[in-house]
């Protein structure tokens, strides 16, 4: 009995014994679990070694398997490629200092299904951010408001349905914004027209998605740099004569949007099939839309400008509108159709310029002619006007030139200190004697009968004299005698040619 109740008691301190030795290793367990999800969640620190690549400011860790963005990040990083890894979700804390000098964060092929509110919030200096290629599904209210310094956003190959009106609101210097390969029903129109507009915008891609509406009459309405770069072919767009004429309109004035996927721009024709038929065909089969010409004209102000509206068919009905799409009426003062259906626009003025479009229906064929006409600024004889004025300012300047050559050089003296003019010449006054010579006396005060200063002559230095002045200058007047003999005439005669050229006023050194 005794030894059956030291068993039970054996028992009972072991049991006890196991219920204290769970409950001291529950919390280390917990700490080791705890530890393993954050260092899930936070990911290793950079290792320039043996997983990335660091090349001065580029680290590059692409295609090694990452989970999560390494931490230690150097500040000095410029660009960081995170491509094709297995990153799924882009928290707050993928970095917990501020990349200031970061420029270009590159995230696709990650399968990211997840972007924090605040993942970029610590660079804000990013210009370039590729997210393409992943899993993302929605893009929530402005998701991107830090990166006021964005420039390309490529968003293209997710699964976004969902684009909140204000996500790209923030983004003032995007410039080109891909959102093809995706599920978007709804076009973005906030981000080029009106008030949301993104004024830097060049590019807004959303083809390949599933819009099956498009505001039309908006789209028209853009201005043509806008219009030159949306795409938005490849999308389940219904058949219609109001389609057909942006496409074609694009076309004709060679945007690139109509003519680099020419054959991409289709729609669906009705019907259980849902068949695909390209827009531009629309002319010709189906919807008989009508076939669009486009023309050019140039005019000049004050001219009268008479457009023709000519069609492949008579008796059609034509009609005419104005630039801006405005309807012609006999409220306007200087447009008028015609009885043979052309339209007359004059006097021009510069506000004319832009499009006329020409409606001519008919029974069995419609036709639009889009006539583009340019009003220089100049009346049609303004050319010619300036090139006269040009060439006679020419001719004048010229004219100026010859003149001043002639009272320079062919103008008689007529001046008192002139050769001649019964004033001798100092024989002491040597051209040796300085570069400019000037008459006076041992006081350097001498004066001429009446008072005043006498004229100062002006001399110049012919190659021989400048020769003598720099290496053979003879401060007492001793020259070779050969050049005394031979030459004292001519260089009389050269001085008193020099002393010639002055003017009525003499020259004052």
């Amino acid at each position: 009995m005794m030894g059956g109740s030291l068993w039970i008691s054996h028992h009972a301190s072991e049991a006890a014994y196991r219920r204290r030795s769970f409950i001291t290793l529950l919390p280390l367990a917990l700490l080791l679990s705890t530890v393993r999800v954050s260092a899930q969640l936070i990911g290793s620190p950079l290792d320039c070694h043996k997983t990335c690549v660091c090349a001065s400011n580029i680290i590059s860790c692409s295609k090694v398997n990452l989970t999560n963005v390494p931490t230690a990040l150097p500040k000095y990083a410029a660009v960081l490629d995170l491509s094709f890894n297995s990153i799924t979700r882009l928290r707050a804390e993928w970095t917990n200092i501020k990349l200031s000098r970061l420029h270009s964060l590159l995230l696709s092929h990650n399968g990211l299904n997840f972007l924090s509110a605040e993942a970029f919030v610590h660079v804000t200096g990013l210009r370039h951010l590729d997210l393409s290629s992943n899993s993302l599904r929605m893009l929530d209210e402005n998701i991107f408001e830090p990166l006021e310094h964005l420039e390309v956003l490529l968003l293209y190959d997710n699964s976004i349905s969902q684009i909140d009106r204000t996500a790209f609101s923030a983004i003032q210097s995007l410039q080109r914004l891909y959102l093809s390969h995706n599920q978007i029903s709804r076009f973005p129109l906030e981000v080029v027209k009106e008030r949301g507009r993104l004024e830097t915008l060049r590019l807004l891609d959303v083809s390949s998605n599933r819009i099956k509406a498009l505001p039309l009459h908006e789209l028209q309405a853009l201005p043509a740099w806008i219009k030159n770069g949306l795409y938005f072919h490849n999308n389940s767009l219904p058949c219609s004569c109001e389609l057909y004429d942006v496409v074609a309109r694009w076309h004709l004035k060679e945007l690139s949007s109509a003519t680099d996927f020419k054959f991409s721009h289709t729609c669906l024709l009705p019907g259980p099939q849902k068949d695909r038929m390209a827009i531009l065909d629309l002319d010709k089969v189906y919807l008989n839309c009508s076939e669009a010409s486009n023309f050019d004209e140039e005019a000049y102000l004050e001219q009268i400008l008479v457009l023709n509206c000519d069609t492949r068919q008579r008796d059609v009905k034509k009609s005419w509108t104005l630039p801006g799409d405005i309807p012609l009426s006999a409220t306007h003062k200087t447009a008028a159709m015609r009885p043979d259906g052309s339209l007359r626009i004059g006097p021009l003025n510069a506000e004319d310029s832009g499009v006329y479009t020409c409606y001519a229906s008919g029974d069995s064929f419609n036709e639009t002619l889009y006539v583009n006409v340019m009003v220089f600024n100049s009346t049609m004889n303004g050319g010619l006007e300036n090139l006269k004025t040009a060439y006679t300012t020419l001719i004048a300047c010229l004219i100026s030139v010859v003149m001043v050559l002639i009272y320079l050089y062919l103008t008689p003296c007529h001046c008192a200190c002139c050769p001649g003019q019964d004033l001798e010449k100092d024989p002491g006054d040597s051209l040796h004697s300085s570069t400019v010579s000037i008459s006076h006396d041992e006081t350097g005060q001498e004066r001429v009968e009446g008072g005043g200063f006498p004229y100062r002559h002006v001399a110049f230095l012919d190659p021989k004299d400048q020769l003598e002045q720099n290496g053979r200058l003879n401060p007492i007047g001793e020259e070779d005698e050969e050049w005394q003999g031979n030459d004292r005439e001519r260089r009389r005669s050269d001085a008193e040619s020099v002393s010639s050229v002055c003017s009525d006023t003499p020259m004052v050194v």
